[in-house]
This record gives structure tokens, C-alpha cells and sequence, in this order.
């Protein structure tokens, strides 16, 4: 097991994207979905650039141009690469057609539900939930309460990528070998398919929130 702190200048160098970024107009947003749509398709049926390109007669630099959103492809050249890849030319316009949804819950309004694998006495409210989306990732936040009845499990086990943020109390959190002191304030950021869980609780009642993000099915 490997305890990793954050390291800000390594971080620096993997987060890439810039949070803060817009697009400069429509017209290039509708570009950069026609050419991540384009390129979905042809990488799912194993093609080639070269391959397309001699099938449709597109010079490679142009098609590296639509995949990269580079250039606005005409209805011509949309509909050859469509005949190409065997798809209706509207399925290229999907991503920039999809809505793009947003929860807002109030406070003390998330739904309280008893989650698979919930032990006696966490109380889970889910504070939102999108389902299927272009990022094709599924993520559940949490708020989870320890009252002072509620049992010590730290054999949780499930897919994906968990962070938990302390709000109130104090617990000792079990990943793997590793167990984490957990005051308000700390968070703690994990592989969720190594078990985990609350060991020992310190000071309670205890509330954090817990975010669970995993692949959607395809």
C-alpha cells in the first residue's frame, strides 16, 4: 500500500485543464462535437486516418483538422464521412444537441436512502444524481451522518474512485493496510475497490461527505 500526499508541483504538471476555460464562439463549439464524434466512430471500428482518408478521399491533414475541431467540415464531406463510417450524419451532431444538466439541492433536502451494503446507523442522503452524459463517467455525492449507535465497518468494497471531506467529528478510516485519522477539514482520496471503511469512531456524532465516481455503462 502506498500513502501518497498531495504534491502541488506534481499536480501542476498532470491537471491540464483549465477550469476556468470558455468557448470563444458556438460555431467552434459545434466543430469540436462534430470532431470528437467523428473520431468516437472511426476509432470504435478500428479505422485508421489513412484508412478514411483513402476511403473518402479526404486528404489526412483535413480530417486531422474535423477530429481537432479545427475547421467546419461542409455537408458534403459530412455526409461522405457518415457513408463511411456506416452512420446517419445526424448521430455527428449528438454531443453538441445533448443537454447538459445540473442538480441543485437545498439544504436538508437530499434523499435519505439506505445504500447496498449500508451498516446500522449511516445515514446516507444522496445530494444529487445524473445518470447517463458525454462524460461518461457516473458520480454520487453523499452526505453520511455516524450516530452515536452506528457501527464500525472498514470492509467497504465497491468500483470506482471515492474522496470523502470531513465536516464534523472524528474517525479513524481504514483503506486497504492504511488507516487515517479523519478531523474536519481532512479529505481523504481513494481506489474504492480496496476495502475501506469507518474503524474506530472518535468523536461523534460524525458527518462527512463521501463522492463516488465510476465508469457508466456502455
Amino acid at each position: 500500500m502506498n500513502t501518497q500526499k498531495l504534491d502541488v508541483d506534481m499536480a501542476a504538471n498532470i491537471l491540464t485543464q483549465n477550469p476556468h476555460r470558455v468557448r470563444e464562439n458556438r460555431e467552434n463549439v459545434l466543430e469540436v462535437a462534430i470532431g470528437r464524434e467523428v473520431r468516437a466512430f472511426r476509432r470504435k471500428q478500428e479505422i485508421t486516418v489513412a484508412e478514411l482518408s483513402a476511403t473518402t478521399g479526404l486528404s489526412i491533414g483535413m480530417l486531422s483538422k474535423i477530429e481537432n475541431g479545427n475547421t467546419s467540415p461542409s455537408l458534403t464531406t459530412l455526409q461522405t464521412l457518415a457513408n463511411a463510417l456506416s452512420v446517419p450524419m445526424t448521430a455527428f451532431f449528438r454531443g453538441f444537441e445533448e443537454t447538459r444538466m445540473a442538480v441543485h439541492t437545498k439544504a436538508g433536502e437530499g434523499v435519505e436512502l439506505d445504500r447496498e451494503g449500508t451498516r446500522a446507523n449511516h445515514q446516507y442522503n444522496l445530494l444529487g444524481h445524473i445518470g447517463a452524459n458525454s462524460s461518461g463517467v457516473i458520480v454520487e455525492p453523499y452526505l453520511i451522518t455516524l450516530s452515536d449507535e452506528a457501527d464500525v465497518f472498514p470492509t467497504f468494497q465497491h468500483g470506482g474512485i471515492e474522496t470523502i471531506y470531513m465536516l464534523e467529528g472524528e474517525v479513524d478510516y481504514r483503506h486497504g493496510d492504511e488507516v487515517y485519522a479523519l478531523q474536519p477539514g481532512d479529505t481523504l482520496f481513494f481506489d474504492a475497490d480496496a476495502p475501506h471503511g469507518p474503524e474506530n469512531l472518535t468523536r461523534l456524532p460524525a458527518r462527512y461527505l463521501s463522492v463516488i465516481s465510476y465508469p457508466q455503462e456502455s
